[in-house]
């Protein structure tokens, strides 16, 4: 019996014997990596159903149309322009926060710093171009519950396309909803990475000896940036 004991013991020690175990992973970064596909499956169920709606549809606004505008400078005719610029800026700054992870497994506070300033300028400026583009599209009346009149909804519908008012409201209701959604991840990204820039410089990373923390905000804003994505080509493209 005693025999018997000690072998499963032994067993029990040396399990791991044989190469690495699979579950050594940081257990932040796997709480982070488990909301990311949490989240994921609430960003893919809202752009899902857009896309059941939109194709089951017979009629339905041209994205040509309804975003061809760069607010306060061009009225009409340049298409995919201004989101263009927004989506650019996204993945810039979604470059700048590779570069400050890199900074980070390299310990230069100055250098993690700099690149984090960066990513929270491009996530203020995204927000800002999002901003100027839900004002713009509320002056031309495409908005959360609005009904267009005729004259409105000849501006969003092709000439060959029958203009059906609930089917504009129904883009309108889903276009804000999940472009807000995402704008609030943005923005959650943007006050989170200010709050991680603020422990760097007070030196709580370099303290602890390692930037591990930066590594898991990163996946954070790449997240976001991927999503965006996926809005930009349901919305913006299709």
């Amino acid at each position: 019996m005693s025999t018997t004991a000690s072998k499963i013991d032994e067993v029990k020690t040396t399990a791991w014997a044989g190469g690495r175990s699979p579950f050594s992973v940081e257990y932040g970064k796997m709480m982070m990596w488990f909301f990311l596909l949490s989240d994921a499956f609430t960003f893919s169920s809202l752009l899902i159903s857009y896309g059941a709606l939109r194709f089951s549809s017979p009629s339905w606004p041209a994205p040509d149309l309804v975003f061809q505008s760069v607010p306060f400078l061009v009225e009409h005719g340049q298409p995919l322009v201004f989101v263009g610029i927004m989506t650019f800026i996204l993945i810039m700054s979604s470059v700048t926060m590779v570069l400050a992870v890199e900074a980070g497994h390299r310990n230069s506070k100055k250098e993690v710093v700099s690149w984090m300033i960066l990513t929270i300028i491009g996530g203020f400026m995204f927000l800002g171009c999002q901003a100027l583009e839900w004002t713009h599209l509320h002056s031309e009346g495409f908005w959360w519950g609005h009904i267009p009149n005729s004259e409105e909804l000849k501006e969003f519908f092709h000439k060959d396309t029958p203009v059906n008012a609930a089917y504009t409201q129904q883009f309108a209701n889903l276009f804000f909803t999940i472009t807000g959604f995402h704008g609030f991840h943005v923005f959650s990204g943007v006050v989170i990475n200010i709050v991680i820039t603020i422990n760097v410089l007070l030196g709580t990373y370099q303290k602890r000896g390692s930037y591990l923390m930066i590594e898991k905000v990163g996946l954070y804003w790449h997240f976001v940036d991927l999503v965006w994505v996926f809005v930009f080509t349901f919305f913006y493209l299709v």
